[in-house]
């Protein structure tokens, strides 16, 4: 199971939020690019970049830390956030991004996302972040009436790179994942499975590991200091080895 730290950037700042609310953004010191390098010298098999004012309004204004970080890092990276065209996905493939994160527009234009995996097999991930079971889409500012399950299913049929799984009630909090959720869900596809929020603590690791799990993104833990990124990538080690 991969370890996939993440990288939340607004404003050209490396920031997280509590639950996706903007109006809870804490800023940390170090830029994206710092923090990128930072991750790959504790060890980063892949790195998780979020373009928070892409996710918010389909726009690329951190698009020169994007590509910076594509440039100087050697570990494979993806990208969610305002990948909402043909001409984005193109852009960001070329500056070395390896994989894209595709989230609102999966769900609202599927015969579109369709046509983007079959002229770019396996380098999409379907983004399905969540309240209550129910698909929230637009930077998590709105939420629709698919369940995360029944859009997993639909679009699993599609040659995608895997599924990241969102809990939004988890994310930013540093109180576990929602086990049972992503129990469901991995029951629910054959897709490789990305777990995403509330990863806090080894024992998250290891019983995401035990659900056969392809990987789980860890943010704000790491930057409070809760978990330090070697720990979290030796408990995967170790949890994947022991099953």
């Amino acid at each position: 199971m991969r370890i996939w730290p993440a990288i939340d950037i607004r404003g050209g700042n490396c920031v997280r939020l509590v639950q996706g609310d903007y109006q809870q953004e804490k800023v940390y010191g170090a830029s994206p690019v710092d923090m990128a390098h930072r991750f790959v010298s504790d060890g980063a098999t892949g790195m998780h970049i979020v373009d928070l004012d892409g996710a918010r309004d389909g726009t690329n204004p951190n698009r020169k830390e994007i590509a910076t970080i594509a440039r100087e890092i050697s570990i494979p990276c993806q990208l969610g956030g305002g990948i909402r065209s043909e001409e984005i996905i193109r852009q960001y493939l070329e500056l070395g991004i390896q994989r894209l994160v595709i989230g609102t527009r999966a769900l609202t234009h599927p015969d579109w996302f369709r046509e983007m995996c079959e002229k770019f097999p396996d380098c999409l991930l379907v983004g399905i972040d969540a309240r209550d079971g129910k698909v929230s889409t637009d930077g998590w500012q709105k939420t629709s009436d698919t369940t995360a399950v029944e859009l997993a299913t639909q679009l699993q049929q599609n040659p995608i790179a895997g599924i990241i799984y969102t809990d939004i009630a988890k994310d930013g909090m540093m109180s576990g994942p929602n086990l049972e959720a992503m129990q469901e869900m991995a029951r629910a596809v054959e897709a490789p499975l990305i777990a995403s929020g509330g990863v806090t603590t080894i024992q998250d690791i290891t019983q995401l590991a035990t659900l056969g799990l392809d990987g789980c993104i860890i943010g704000r833990a790491i930057y409070e200091g809760k978990l330090s990124l070697p720990q979290a990538i030796e408990a995967a080690r170790a949890a994947v080895a022991g099953s």
